[in-house]
């Protein structure tokens, strides 16, 4: 079983991953912020790193699916790669972040590569208001952060909410501003009971 956490950055989809998968047994696969070689150079200088960031995550996302697909086990992801194809790639380009020529060669690459992965079981998609974010981005501090622009978080944000509008598999909305898993059993228990009803067919 394959499931996947989607958000926005700051959103809590690293704390999510955790959580259930210690309440479930799956074995959890988190997005590496701390060896990612690129992040800290976009972050300074977006136009310039974008495209091999972009490449970056695309290429690990790959090859993590193949993995789980291999493993046989239950997983759960923090992040997609669709996220990276529908929402950050394409903010890039519009936001004038990644020239065409390069948007092009990335989306004609991610074209091949969805024709070898499918739909996680159950993608979680954890949805946030922009003062939210802010208010999570700074309490954890990671330095390389300091510079996100808020037109950058609402390019994302409105971009995923066009995604999820979309979105044809299996699929459970969480409002963050409001859910506060990580804090509160009776909202971490009232997520897992909509987890248990999409995947398991209880309660409905």
């Amino acid at each position: 079983m394959h499931i996947a956490v989607a958000g926005n950055i700051g959103s809590g989809k690293t704390t999510l991953t955790g959580l259930l998968a210690a309440h479930y047994g799956w074995e959890p696969h988190f997005e590496s912020v701390d060896f990612n070689p690129y992040l800290v150079d976009f972050y300074n200088d977006m136009p310039r790193w974008s495209f091999n960031l972009q490449i970056y995550f695309l290429n690990k996302r790959l090859g993590d699916i193949v993995g789980f697909q291999n493993s046989g086990k239950n997983v759960i992801q923090d992040r997609t790669i669709y996220e990276d194809a529908m929402i950050f790639a394409p903010n890039l380009h519009d936001m004038g972040l990644m020239d065409s020529r390069d948007f092009d060669n990335y989306s004609s690459l991610f074209a091949l590569m969805q024709k070898m992965v499918g739909y996680p079981d159950l993608l979680i998609y954890l949805r946030s208001s922009i003062p939210n974010l802010v208010e999570q981005i700074q309490k954890r501090g990671r330095d390389y952060e300091n510079s996100i622009r808020i037109d950058y978080l609402k390019g994302l944000n409105d971009r995923y909410e066009q995604w999820i509008s979309e979105y044809k598999g299996e699929l459970l909305v969480v409002d963050v501003d409001t859910c506060r898993f990580e804090d509160r059993k009776e909202d971490f228990c009232q997520v897992c009971d909509q987890i248990d009803a999409r995947l398991f067919g209880l309660f409905k």
